[in-house]
């Protein structure tokens, strides 16, 4: 773990294909942090944040911590980044990760790892404690995929996001609802709100991934 952490802390990246390619083929003895993505979309949705630079993110669901690792490299150089997943009985990635998720932040930047369900309110009270008077730039939702449980990771956590900040989903092609697909169901909803939205799509056959951008 420490040879892990030393290497991706060392790596130095010139371009946003340069870091793609770190993340999508590291790999050290069993431990990869590969993210849960399609390469194309997920390259898209980190070139609008690029363009950002986000200070303030959340991301609900961590898992590998491939996107984690992505959102530090195209956050601001003082951003403040907040993860929540569950624990690893859970469901979630195990304690001894956590330094290890801890070596993806560029100097100057924080990142706080908060190990709980995103539906408590203690949870959503600990981000809050986190931000102080501040809102979230961007807000990534990948964890819970029932209609329900993407539902109220968005009513909890959307108001926290600032005004003309981003929120993305990630598997709005998911689907369909009744196999699943909870996130394309309320995707589905939500998009025809008063949101300016984009869907980043490889291929609309695909039954699965697709991301969802929403700006406040």
């Amino acid at each position: 773990m420490i040879l892990t952490r030393h290497i991706i802390k060392s790596v130095k990246f010139a371009k946003l294909d340069d870091i793609l390619n770190f993340v999508f083929t590291f790999k050290l003895l069993m431990l990869n942090v590969r993210p849960m993505q399609i390469r194309e979309e997920i390259k898209e949705l980190l070139s609008i944040l690029d363009s950002n630079k986000p200070k303030n993110v959340l991301e609900i669901g961590t898992a590998c911590g491939g996107t984690l690792f992505l959102f530090c490299r195209v956050a601001s150089s003082d951003a403040t980044i907040i993860s929540i997943d569950l624990p690893e009985l859970s469901g979630g990635f195990p304690m001894y990760k956590i330094p290890l998720y801890k070596s993806f932040v560029k100097k100057g930047q924080r990142l706080y790892m908060i190990r709980a369900d995103s539906h408590y309110p203690k949870t959503l009270e600990a981000v809050k404690k986190v931000l102080g008077n501040r809102k979230l730039d961007f807000l990534f939702i990948d964890a819970d995929h029932t209609y329900e449980g993407v539902k109220k990771d968005f009513e909890m956590y959307a108001p926290l996001v600032r005004e003309g900040g981003i929120i993305a989903f990630h598997d709005i092609m998911l689907g369909p609802y009744e196999s699943g697909g909870g996130v394309r169901k309320f995707w589905s909803e939500i998009k025809h709100n008063r949101y300016r939205y984009v869907e980043i799509v490889k291929d609309w056959e695909q039954n699965d991934s697709g991301i969802g951008v929403i700006y406040v």
